[in-house]
């Protein structure tokens, strides 16, 4: 094929596929303003963000990193040195939103912060249990069925020894497999506010909420927490045995 011509197909193709995410999002390439002012005020706040796959496509349902099978359609770090390249830098941020109209954001955790990831019914119990205690509660953010606590980390600290990675919450799709309680902490992430799921749900911070609401130890929240998913689980067995 001659050079021109292939050229004159590779623009072709590449002006089919934005016009592929145009159906599915609306308008390609326009910013959601909405959307930057959420972020900006998550890294605001010193969550540390990166940019993130997307759900593409018609249907919604195939992820914009294009790759065939991908276990986490549009949940997932767009780079694989996500870890180093998270940045709470407004300069580094503003040329994210500007050149990455529709893209997902996930936070790194494990530096600045911690994730305590539960099921949201569990979550639920454990937010009418901490009130009543009169315990403080960091953001909250919910979606896909689960909520997630954000709180300190308790990996940063000057030993070493006491790091440990977060090999399990580093895989989502491991969910299934462990619908309990995850404490995303080194080497793990959670999308924020607003990302979009495939599914077409939306992850959004409680009423009040929201990421400038100090960060509390996990320790505080932890016992709480697990017998809130306690809780839940018989039910969620009972459940399935009637399905």
């Amino acid at each position: 094929m001659a050079a021109g011509k292939s050229s004159r197909l590779s623009d072709w193709l590449r002006r089919r596929s934005a016009g592929q995410d145009q159906d599915a999002d609306g308008a390609a390439g326009v910013r959601d303003l909405r959307r930057d002012d959420l972020l900006r005020g998550a890294a605001e706040a010193g969550l540390p963000l990166a940019p993130a796959a997307h759900p593409s496509g018609v249907s919604g349902f195939r992820c914009s990193c294009d790759r065939i099978g991908c276990p986490t359609p549009g949940t997932h770090p767009v780079s694989f040195a996500w870890q180093t390249q998270a940045s709470t830098d407004p300069q580094q941020l503003e040329t994210w939103l500007r050149t990455q109209p529709l893209a997902n954001f996930i936070t790194a955790t494990g530096n600045t912060h911690d994730v305590l990831d539960v099921p949201a019914e569990a979550g639920r119990i454990a937010l009418d249990r901490l009130a009543a205690e009169g315990a403080a509660v960091g953001p909250v953010a919910t979606s896909e069925g689960r909520m997630f606590f954000f709180t300190a980390t308790r990996a940063a600290t000057a030993d070493e020894d006491e790091w440990w990675p977060c090999e399990l919450d580093c895989h989502p799709e491991t969910l299934d497999e462990h619908p309990g309680l995850r404490w995303h902490c080194r080497g793990s992430y959670v999308l924020v506010p607003p990302s979009r799921h495939p599914s077409g749900a939306v992850v959004e911070w409680l009423p009040g909420r929201g990421p400038g609401r100090g960060l509390p130890d996990p320790l505080t929240l932890l016992e709480v927490l697990t017998d809130a998913c306690a809780q839940v689980e018989p039910e969620a067995e009972t459940a399935g045995w009637l399905l």
